[in-house]
């Protein structure tokens, strides 16, 4: 039994992982959620406020050191000495209403063996709301943020990635990724992770919609789905089914 997801031209199975890593936003939450649009406004709002700016004119220095810098805070503190935690306390002060307690997904999480984090250049304390809104935080042995990044290294920086795999002894090659951001999949991959990409481009954000012309999933993807939850839960249950395999003596009466 395999999962039933679109895989790359690179086969790679998931019998090998002992680490999963989640990142947060567009990953963990449906996108359909669209937490960004609050977090995107409450962004401009800080920008356009502390460097007195219209808001036009914030939004799109926004989208500007997004692209250039990996986010929005390490443009603003390379460039503007802005303090992080300010920051991200105002922009993370948002409504999860429209996120729904999902038990089908903490299923699927605790059935996958081994140990499992998350990986976000968000802030701790959202992390921890959303994932307690979900009702997974306990099934995550820690949150890596962007705090622990020192926020001018985020996702996909290679340090930042190193930091991470050193502060929870992670072997990259023993770990997997699910991640939205192909380009977060992409220094994952050069550093040995199995990369699973949560297709957003129905969503239509900038950053998604970059990939719509893709006719064929690039080496750096290994798989893909749209909807994280049956996606986990196949994996767990192949791998269940192959340990059971495994356990089951052959008709000589050996274990497989």
């Amino acid at each position: 039994m395999t999962p039933a997801v679109a895989r790359s031209p690179v086969e790679r199975g998931f019998d090998h992982v002992e680490t999963w890593v989640f990142d947060l936003d567009n990953t963990l939450y449906p996108a359909e959620c669209d937490l960004f649009s609050q977090i995107d406004r409450r962004m401009g709002a800080f920008i356009a406020e502390t460097l007195d700016l219209s808001l036009e004119d914030a939004h799109a220095l926004r989208r500007q050191y997004y692209f250039e810098h990996g986010t929005t805070l390490a443009g603003l503190i390379r460039l503007h000495n802005i303090k992080p935690h300010d920051f991200l306390d105002f922009v993370h002060d948002i409504d999860l209403a429209v996120v729904d307690p999902s038990p089908e997904l903490g299923a699927a999480i605790a059935a996958l063996p081994g140990r499992k984090l998350v990986f976000t250049n968000g802030c701790r304390n959202h992390a921890e709301r959303v994932t307690a809104k979900l009702g997974v935080r306990d099934l995550f042995e820690d949150i890596f943020d962007i705090h622990a990044l020192e926020y001018v290294n985020p996702k996909p920086s290679l340090e930042g990635f190193r930091r991470f795999f050193a502060a929870h002894d992670i072997a990259a090659e023993r770990a997997a990724l699910f991640d939205d951001l192909p380009h977060n999949l992409e220094t994952a991959h050069a550093l040995g992770m199995t990369t699973i990409w949560i297709d957003c481009r129905a969503m239509g954000r900038p950053e998604h919609v970059a990939h719509e012309d893709w006719a064929e999933l690039p080496e750096h993807i290994h798989h893909r789905t749209e909807a994280l939850t049956p996606f986990v839960a196949a994996i767990g249950a192949s791998l269940a089914e192959d340990a059971e395999s495994r356990k089951t003596p052959d008709r000589e009466g050996n274990p497989r």
